[in-house]
């Protein structure tokens, strides 16, 4: 059974919910390309270590509102691959959420657990965002060992992984745990913000060492780029470096 889609608008700003007061997604209607919830732009935090895959996809679990589709179509030239169970989202997208028919847009409706585990998948998108949250939107409706794992495979020899958790719930624990059993621990976060959501960043693919000039300087591309508070980021992340190397 899907949870229906239903739309709320106050002051510019066009929600989505699934039948509760949880918004599971946001566009400024004069402004249908900029990501308007923190979070979203948090999920973008990949471009601090990838530039956008000219080979495979960038991969999305998980539609909401379309908010991410839409920017990373508008920002970048890479094909992009949604996965969406609900099939009535799609839709409700193209007719209230200025989203495009893009050809480098391809939509598959289908379970994201299913989805990873299809070994045709494998490799196929470097980097992956995940944002699983049904109509209670109180933890990740996909989030095991196996999930991430899947993921992990989906990502191919080298990418990076985004993941949307809530901080304070009592999902979150048990997601990083399972994020670092499938990724080896290789894994930051960076902080929780205002409406609770904190996103993890796991990797796939070489030892990564960066010093904080480089990755701050990459993080001034990607401001200056994208519009996104990369710095702000790079910041936080380097909290966790050692000797000036952050090492993941």
């Amino acid at each position: 059974m899907y949870d229906d889609p239903t739309l709320s608008e106050e002051d510019g700003i066009r929600y989505l919910h699934f039948g509760t007061e949880w918004i599971q997604g946001a566009m400024a209607v004069d402004r249908p390309a900029e990501l308007v919830l923190e979070y979203t732009r948090q999920m973008m935090a990949w471009l601090l270590f990838l530039e956008p895959p000219r080979d495979g996809a960038i991969g999305q679990l998980g539609l909401g509102a379309g908010s991410l589709t839409r920017f990373c179509l508008k920002q970048t030239r890479s094909r992009l691959t949604v996965v969406e169970w609900n099939r009535m989202l799609p839709m409700m997208c193209r007719l209230y959420f200025r989203l495009p028919d893009a050809a480098r847009l391809n939509i598959e409706i289908d379970d994201a657990e299913h989805w990873v585990a299809d070994p045709l998948n494998a490799g196929s998108c470097p980097v992956l965002m995940v944002d699983l949250y049904d109509a209670d939107a109180q933890g990740p409706v996909r989030d095991s060992v196996e999930f991430y794992g899947n993921c992990r495979r989906v990502l191919g020899d080298t990418g990076v992984l985004t993941v949307n958790l809530f901080g304070a719930h009592e999902s979150f624990a048990p997601n990083i745990a399972n994020l670092r059993e499938a990724f080896d621990g290789r894994l930051l976060l960076l902080p929780e913000i205002d409406a609770g959501n904190r996103i993890a960043i796991a990797f796939s693919g070489p030892p990564l060492e960066v010093d904080a000039q480089r990755l701050l300087a990459r993080a001034e591309t990607v401001e200056s780029s994208y519009g996104l508070p990369a710095r702000r980021w790079a910041r936080s992340l380097l909290s966790e470096a050692q000797d000036g190397i952050l090492r993941v």
